[in-house]
């Protein structure tokens, strides 16, 4: 048997990529976060890390280990909520989503959620990242999940996509360095529209704003119509029917990630567990950076 403590130290490490910022987490000591990671590489019988001057990531045996772990705590949570000392989970949770991510086993585990613990209330608020992270920090949301272009230290990479210059059939062209490059973006709290401006302007390409949306949907059919070309992850520019342009600067990976307040409600924390293994389902697999999953 493994060790509750243990698994949730060796997740702590994967997730955040160290154990300074895992020791952060668990409001451990980084020895105390070494032990653990010690002693669970023997219960195991295999090395769980791969260390560098640099970094950290999971070895093999580490990541089967990992998926493991992740249901075990998950398990574990719900079991203590729904048991623990005869008492129910009540109380408000609040979940911000940005668009991207307010898919089908997003919402399907929000549900499910709902129906095992009926005191619960939610609050959802559904927008772009940049308009969310300030309402986490001001206390006024729980859990975050959305893409950014940099990672947050507070919160856990998930996986990564390419972000590339999507266009439609029409689009206006792009490889005349003496145009400046039409653009299609959201709002400024928008990631990728800061990564496509900094991008062009480290490249000495000049930029416009061609238009803007609010929502995905808008902004995909402002593009298909040929009015701008937009920063967007591959997966969705290939599912909207655009295709990729190229002779532009290459801009940096969008990186989904779970980002948590500091301090939760039980409620808010099995939530956050649920959640994690939803959005780990989503990512199909797909790779974060440092070879996590």
């Amino acid at each position: 048997m493994f060790d509750v403590p243990l698994l949730r130290s060796l997740l702590a490490v994967a997730d955040t990529g160290g154990f300074t910022r895992a020791a952060e987490r668990l409001h451990l000591t980084q020895s105390a976060v070494s032990a653990h990671i010690r002693r669970l590489e023997q219960e195991a019988g295999h090395r769980l890390l791969e260390r560098t001057t640099r970094s950290v990531a999971l070895t093999p045996a580490g990541e089967r280990l990992a998926g493991y772990a992740r249901s075990i705590l998950a398990l574990h949570e719900d079991a203590r909520a729904s048991l623990g000392a005869g008492r129910r989970l009540s109380g408000l949770v609040s979940v911000g989503l940005s668009e991207e991510m307010a898919k089908s086993s997003i919402i399907a585990c929000l549900r499910r959620f709902l129906a095992e613990h009926g005191d619960v209330e939610l609050f959802l608020r559904i927008g772009l990242i940049g308009e969310l992270l300030p309402r986490l920090q001001a206390g006024e949301l729980d859990i975050v999940l959305g893409s950014r272009c940099a990672e947050d230290a507070r919160g856990e990479v998930l996986w990564s996509e390419p972000l590339i210059w999507a266009a439609g059939p029409a689009a206006m062209p792009a490889d005349d360095p003496s145009q400046p490059v039409p653009l299609a973006v959201y709002p400024d709290s928008c990631p990728y529209r800061a990564a496509a401006v900094e991008t062009l302007s480290r490249a000495g390409r000049d930029w416009r704003i061609a238009c803007q949306s609010p929502s995905a949907e808008g902004l995909a059919l402002m593009v298909a119509a040929g009015l701008g070309i937009a920063p967007m992850p591959r997966p969705a520019a290939i599912e909207a029917g655009l295709r990729e342009v190229t002779g532009l600067p290459g801009l940096p990976d969008a990186l989904f990630q779970l980002i948590s307040a500091a301090k939760m409600r039980p409620a808010a924390t099995l939530m956050l567990n649920q959640l994690r293994e939803s959005a780990a389902q989503l990512s199909g697999g797909r790779e974060a950076p440092g070879g996590r999953r």
